[in-house]
């Protein structure tokens, strides 16, 4: 019997529904499979409270871990054949719970040497959150085999006011009985049991080197190419916005509170206005950036890692 350990942190639950669905799709009879909550000593709440949302953002994207509960000790004695992590994307990086795990002895003893599926619920950026997945993943040595990714399907606009809808509002419903359905469609999560047959197969087999090429095959991965030039951007712009913000004090510092709302209404803009502009300029350049493009696509489609040395 296999030993398969799946990590997560869920606030609204859509991502744990996500990872049941596909590890029921791994046969009873081949595999034993242990759920791990990271738990943050001090609770993120949802639905999210406009202020407390934009708070967690410079420690978000700058992935500084925060203290969570030590898992049960019985998590940490046995040995794992497969490690299956499923994390949703706060403000372009890996959540704060997730990157805690990661950051901590405990992610060095569970995933040292361990073939790692990473498995994403999001609303549509994702890229440079999972290349940042691969570098701490290869600090902590663990060998990432696959990658799943479910996101909003609607178009980018009408996501963020749904998405928005959900996250402060706590229910997963129509806004206003107009808008579509918030975040990742129940038919996709649903259909998230197809994944479980390849990774059976490779997990009995004990061979992990093909299973991204056959879980693409099941529409694992969809990269969008404007979103991989949209995300590159904005982690550069975040990059600056987080850094000056947290020199100005610690989450829930009052020194930093105004450039907080500053920031939020710089996001606003930049979604509402500058994000058509990037549009029309990545419409303008897309035939003859056709050939990086398909590589970009091929690249984090893939579980290869760049040279992070």
């Amino acid at each position: 019997m296999k030993e398969i350990l799946v990590i997560y942190y869920s606030q609204s639950g859509q991502l744990f529904d996500i990872l049941k669905n596909i590890a029921s799709g791994i046969g009873n009879d081949k595999a034993n499979v242990t759920y791990f909550e990271v738990v943050p000593e001090k609770e993120f709440g949802f639905p999210w409270k406009s202020k407390e949302f934009f708070d967690a953002f410079p420690e978000s994207f700058l992935q500084i871990p925060a203290p969570f509960k030590v898992p049960d000790i019985s998590i940490l004695q046995k040995k794992y054949d497969l490690v299956i992590l499923g994390y949703t994307v706060w403000f372009l990086s890996p959540s704060i719970p997730i990157t805690s795990f990661l950051k901590s002895d405990i992610a060095k003893k569970v995933l040292g040497n361990a073939p790692v599926i990473t498995v994403i619920g999001c609303r549509n950026m994702w890229i440079m959150a999972q290349e940042k997945m691969k570098k701490v993943l290869l600090e902590n040595q663990a060998n990432l085999v696959g990658n799943i990714v479910l996101v909003d399907r609607n178009i980018n606009h009408v996501s963020v006011i749904t998405i928005v809808h959900w996250m402060f509002g706590g229910k997963k419903t129509r806004m206003w009985r107009i808008f579509p359905m918030p975040g990742v469609s129940q038919k996709d999560i649903d259909a998230a049991q197809k994944f479980g047959k390849p990774i059976e197969r490779s997990l009995v087999e004990n061979d992990f080197s093909k299973l991204q090429e056959k879980l693409l095959l099941l529409d694992a991965v969809h990269v969008k190419p404007l979103l991989i030039a949209t995300d590159k951007r904005a982690n550069v712009i975040f990059s600056k916005w987080s850094a000056f913000i947290r020199k100005k004090g610690l989450p829930g510092d009052s020194k930093r509170k105004k450039w907080l709302v500053l920031f939020k209404y710089y996001l606003l803009f930049a979604i509402w206005f500058i994000g058509p502009i990037v549009f029309v300029v990545f419409l303008l350049t897309y035939i003859p950036s056709h050939k990086k493009i398909k590589r970009e696509k091929a690249f984090y489609s893939s579980v290869a890692t760049k040279d992070f040395q």
